[in-house]
Formats: structure tokens, C-alpha cells, sequence
């Protein structure tokens, strides 16, 4: 029987840790440009961002948790709130203004709550941790 010619390959040795890759010719890499802050303001003010807005009132603290089944925020509070006070929450996503209907510290309800009193207030919107709350 006549044996059968098989080709061989050949294997490339694997390229060295480190080694420089070569470019094809007449390639060029393009260069990073660096945008400044300012470059950045424009750009996004270009695009529709709205500039960040300042919320004007005494800040009464941040939302340290949120009970979404009874809808109630729980915060330390930084300035004295009371029931029927006007309040507004604002973060990233959350943007809501209304009255101090329910505040209870320590599962009683209460009607006035001073500095660093932990509270929990009812509120009508889903809110997140971290958003500041403001007594307008």
C-alpha cells in the first residue's frame, strides 16, 4: 500500500510578554483628547441636561431609609419639623413637595420633633436613600 503524503504545519511561536505589536502600515492611533470641567458644562448644556438646581430652605437631613409598603421615609433630623410644615424631598430621581401630615418617633405619633430626633414621616412618593429633605 502506497502511503498517503500528509501535509505538516508549521506552528508560530507565541508572541513574547511585553512585546510591541506591529502596526500595519500607514496606520495611525488617534490621540485622547482631555476635556475640561468647563468643556464638560457646555457639552452637557448642550445635550438638554438641566444645570443643577439649589433647593432654597432649612435642610432637615437625608433619608436614611425608605418603607415602601407604608410609604414612610425614616431621617435624623438636622432642624425642628412639625405637623402641617412643608417639606421637599429632592435627589437624584425624586423631586417631591408636600405637607407633614404623619411623623411618629419611636412608633407614636407626634406632632413637633426637634434636632437630632429620629423620625419617620409619611410621604406620597417612592424615595431613596440619601435624598435630602428640606422644611420649606
Amino acid at each position: 500500500m502506497p502511503k498517503k503524503k500528509t501535509k505538516k504545519t508549521v506552528r508560530k511561536a507565541a508572541p513574547k510578554k511585553g512585546a510591541k505589536k506591529k502596526k500595519a502600515a500607514g496606520v495611525k492611533k488617534a490621540k485622547r483628547k482631555t476635556i475640561t470641567s468647563k468643556a464638560r458644562v457646555a457639552k452637557a448644556s448642550l445635550q438638554g441636561t438641566p444645570p443643577q438646581e439649589t433647593v432654597s430652605g432649612v435642610l432637615l437631613g437625608h433619608v436614611e431609609d425608605y418603607f415602601a409598603k407604608i410609604g414612610v421615609v425614616a431621617l435624623t433630623l438636622q432642624a425642628p419639623v412639625a405637623v402641617g410644615d412643608m417639606i421637599r424631598i429632592k435627589g437624584h430621581t425624586t423631586d417631591i413637595t408636600q405637607k407633614v401630615e404623619s411623623m411618629q418617633m419611636d412608633h407614636q405619633p407626634v406632632q413637633t420633633a426637634s434636632a437630632k430626633d429620629s423620625v419617620g414621616i409619611k410621604v406620597a412618593d417612592r424615595t431613596r436613600k440619601g435624598d435630602a429633605v428640606y422644611k420649606i
